[in-house]
């Protein structure tokens, strides 16, 4: 099968530089912060707060704080108090929509897992991905968040990047699941059978 999907033009007018932040909205801003920096380390850096939206005028109160995730990334939330009380999205289910964080090895992965634990919060995994274990659990504002460890070859990747497009491209086409990469997900369909 032909691969019709693009590769990125280096000659493109836009150069990205990385994420600058990635902002969700947050039901207390100081329950929020507090929760990030005692459960995952993350360091409060910044807030503004507005009564008027720059980008619209429009009057609506909020809070935007900012937590340093690491490396440069910065995790970021508004609180809203006038709008209504916030939800999640219904027709997706709880487990797609989520915020993953490296962890540098296997080692920290089960550390974290004992210490998120250890504060209270119910823990699924590890999950073994085939190139990364990942561990599961929910912040106070219903976000799962996903802590991962690349346990991958440089292979692995590698053939991973090869089959992508004509993964992409039978996906579009059928709607059900290339086996391309198949092999990533053994261990996980072993340890859910056995269950």
């Amino acid at each position: 099968m032909a691969s019709t999907t693009s590769t990125p033009d280096t000659a493109h007018p836009v150069k990205l530089g990385g994420v600058h932040h990635a902002a969700y909205r947050c039901k207390d801003a100081k329950e929020t912060v507090e929760w990030y920096g005692r459960v995952l380390g993350m360091e409060y850096t910044t807030a503004f707060a507005e009564d008027n939206v720059p980008s619209t005028g429009e009057y609506d109160p909020y809070m935007h704080v900012f937590l340093d995730a690491g490396n440069g990334n910065i995790l970021a939330f508004f609180e809203l108090p006038n709008q209504k009380d916030m939800g999640r999205d219904e027709n997706t289910p709880a487990w797609v929509q989520h915020l993953a964080f490296r962890v540098p090895d296997e080692d920290a992965l089960l550390a974290a897992k004992e210490h998120v634990e250890g504060e209270g919060i119910d823990v699924l995994g590890p999950t073994h991905h085939g190139i990364f274990k990942s561990i599961y659990f929910f912040d106070p504002n219903g976000h799962r968040v996903e802590l991962a460890a690349d346990i991958g070859t440089d292979e692995q990747y590698a053939e991973l990047k090869r089959v992508a497009p004509m993964m992409l491209d039978e996906w579009s086409e059928t709607k059900k699941a290339p086996r391309h990469a198949d092999w990533l997900h053994e261990i996980a369909r072993e340890e859910h059978a056995e269950s």
